[in-house]
């Protein structure tokens, strides 16, 4: 919740943004540090280290220098506490602050591991990986012909990264079925995190690929733009968080916000104090609490749940799809020297009823699984306003003979089933509104 990074899972990141979360690192530091020190140092521990360094050195069959192990040790120390814990140096620091920011290199997928396989968490859309149908859930078993069991994540994604314009090939398995290549083009990934159109008169569309910093504030014209567009108050708005990988939770905070007046949106409890948050409406609704259906799949993830979590708690709106990806975890990125920083988890997140998503998602309220929309050819019927001397309408008006209607031109929900279902409920909503 996705670009290709050298961490494991980056837009899954809940970080406290990227200014923030330096802050909040600030803060928590010390009270770490004074935890530690209160316990005696692990002085056999520390003696094996050492021990085990020098036999590096001396025995192993090429050189290495002490700073190559030592970050090798520390990287080790953070992969091995969970899948989104990681050491961040120089490339890898600035790459997550580009991210946040909405631009940078790669092949538009974000990755995860399952069972020592490289996995789709989900795919960008308008990005090489989306354009060639690159699903959430596909496993990576091979990059270049070379399989992907047993490398490291930062291994398997180096060897996504490249230069642009360069094609590379990924062996993909669905489903259980056949291994199959997809052949791409690495390009620089431009992600504009919120699209909106109207679907049809009174029915707003706004989708959130991925929460960046500015999310919240494009959200707000969105909406803003489809009143404009729409002459008048709307019917109804989807929601669309699917295959949003997530983002910065400030931002998510800031989506549900124009959706509810009241009532908590989020909070966190960790082991530090500082990590335990609270975030609540400030009464703004944007929305103008229209009826709202939000699109998940088990390509949400982290922020995309928390922002369907809150509005389902709230019942502000229905959930509709199938169950999200389920990470409950907040990582905050603390500030290093020499241009590197950790990434570790501090805390998990709990939607207003107090629900920890963890390894678990938020469940659709109405399941609506992908489906192919096969629109039949039209054969039109003959009509009464056909028959030669048939009566007038009687009240003035016009005659609608065959084919006399406009031939609507095409949109979203025309070959997406999810998005059909979504509007059909909004216009039902407001049909029985309206009575």
């Amino acid at each position: 919740m996705l670009h290709l990074s050298r961490l494991t899972s980056l837009a899954l990141t809940i970080a406290l943004i990227i200014g923030a979360p330096m802050a909040f690192a600030d803060q928590t530091a010390p009270s770490a540090m004074a935890a530690t020190t209160k316990a005696p140092l692990p002085l056999d521990e520390l003696r094996t280290f050492a021990e085990v360094m020098d036999r590096i050195k001396a025995a192993y069959v090429e050189p290495v220098d002490d700073k190559t192990l030592l970050e090798n040790a520390i990287k080790g120390m953070l992969s091995n506490l969970d899948p989104h814990s990681a050491y961040l140096g120089p490339e890898d620091f600035a790459e997550l602050q580009e991210s946040t920011s909405g631009e940078f290199g790669g092949l538009g997928i974000e990755v995860g591991a399952e069972d020592g396989i490289i996995k789709v968490v989900s795919p960008i859309d308008d990005t090489p990986a989306s354009k060639a149908g690159i699903q959430a859930g596909d496993l990576i078993v091979k990059i270049n012909g070379q399989p992907t069991r047993g490398q490291t994540m930062t291994e398997a994604v180096d060897k996504m990264r490249g230069k642009v314009g360069q094609k590379i090939t990924l062996t993909l398995v669905r489903d259980g079925g056949s291994p199959f290549d997809v052949t791409l083009t690495r390009a620089t990934i431009t992600v504009k995190s919120v699209k909106s159109q109207l679907l049809e008169s009174g029915y707003g569309y706004i989708r959130i690929t991925q929460f960046q910093v500015k999310t919240g504030d494009e959200v707000a014209k969105a909406l803003a733009k489809l009143r404009k567009d729409n002459g008048k108050k709307l019917n109804g708005i989807v929601l669309d968080l699917r295959n949003n990988p997530g983002g910065v939770l400030q931002s998510a905070v800031e989506v549900v916000d124009h959706f509810i007046t009241k009532g908590l949106i989020v909070y966190t409890k960790g082991r530090i104090a500082n990590s335990e948050l609270r975030f609540s409406a400030t009464g703004k609704d944007l929305s103008e609490n229209v009826p709202l259906a939000v699109l998940i799949n088990g390509g949400s993830a982290s922020a995309s749940e928390i922002v369907a979590g809150a509005l389902q708690d709230q019942k502000r709106g229905v959930l509709m799809g199938t169950t999200s990806f389920g990470k409950g975890s907040v990582q905050t990125v603390l500030p290093l020297n020499n241009e590197r920083a950790l990434k570790i988890t501090t805390a998990l997140y709990y939607t207003p009823n107090g629900r920890s998503i963890q390894a678990q998602g938020i469940v659709p309220d109405i399941e609506v699984r992908r489906a192919k929309i096969t629109n039949e050819t039209d054969n039109e019927y003959f009509k009464e306003a056909d028959l030669q001397g048939h009566l007038g309408n009687g009240n003035g008006g016009a005659d609608q003979p065959t084919g006399s209607g406009p031939k609507a031109k095409p949109m979203p929900q025309d070959d997406d089933y999810q998005l059909a279902q979504a509007l059909s409920l909004l216009k039902g909503l407001s049909i029985t509104r309206s009575r």
